[in-house]
């Protein structure tokens, strides 16, 4: 959603075009539906439309949610199209305004990387639908085995330039039945800059309703024993979840006045 989908700028191209050619636009407008489908490899197609579909993922222009966590609530605001977001705390807030990261910090509680984190639960929360962004390329990988059970999977890479760390590898597995995900395994490049063969993983077996889009309801981090998936570490739940078609006021994201600009951590030191 970073960009203009493929479909509406060929809806678009239509709209220019004499009234009088409805073969041509009937056939014009079937276009999308077949290229959307050989952008993907098939079983990743499959999995978008176990959770609702990526046609119905598209309509949606805000996501909202919030974490309870030990320091308190976090609510996550994104919008869905700009990818502007914010993060709001009864301590802190920061968020991304579609220029630069802010963090607005009165009282210097937040010690980590608003950079790294104002949209990395987001990637997270919104998978498996966050994959089908530009910039993307797919490569096999093994199943994995967890419980007796064998999971086929997808890998993602991002192409040079997209992103704070496009040396970031994801691996998706799903149900071999329902197509539904069930593992994401990822690499954090962030700091150093350099590829990583050191996967975490993430069990998403608690799904939810929301407006017909299947989200996580709740997300477990597992422990990595000898490279193989071990048991659970900590879960973390969502909660006020709510995905809407109608666009959120853009006021939401803009930089406080007491907020400071952040930038990338120097990952060449």
């Amino acid at each position: 959603m970073r960009n203009i989908p493929f479909f509406l700028l060929v809806l678009i191209m239509i709209s220019c075009k004499d009234s009088p050619q409805k073969k041509s636009e009937t056939e014009a407008e079937a276009v999308p539906v077949t290229a959307e489908k050989e952008k993907y490899p098939p079983t990743l197609s499959e999995v978008f439309e176990a959770h609702g579909g990526l046609a119905l993922w598209r309509k949606q222009k805000h996501l909202s949610y919030e974490m309870p966590k030990k320091s308190g609530l976090e609510k996550h605001t994104i919008d869905l199209y700009s990818r502007k977001d914010v993060v709001e705390t009864e301590d802190f807030s920061m968020g991304f305004d579609g220029t630069d990261v802010w963090l607005s910090d009165p009282e210097g509680k937040y010690k980590g990387d608003p950079v790294f984190y104002h949209n990395l639960m987001f990637y997270f929360y919104a998978m498996p639908f966050v994959l089908a962004d530009d910039g993307i390329q797919y490569f096999d990988t093994d199943p994995i085995v967890y419980n007796g059970i064998t999971y086929p999977g997808i890998g993602i890479r991002y192409e040079a330039g997209i992103g704070t760390s496009p040396e970031d590898e994801y691996y998706l597995h799903f149900e071999p039945e329902t197509h539904q995900m069930a593992w994401l395994g990822y690499t954090v490049t962030y700091r150093t800059g350099k590829p990583s063969n050191d996967i975490h993983w993430i069990r998403y077996d608690n799904w939810m309703d929301v407006s017909g889009v299947l989200l996580p309801k709740s997300m477990t981090w597992h422990k990595v024993e000898e490279g193989k998936i071990g048991e659970p570490r900590n879960t973390v739940p969502f909660q006020m979840v709510e995905i809407s078609e109608k666009a959120i006021s853009e006021g939401v994201f803009t930089k406080p006045e007491n907020a400071e600009i952040r930038k990338p951590v120097n990952t060449s030191e």
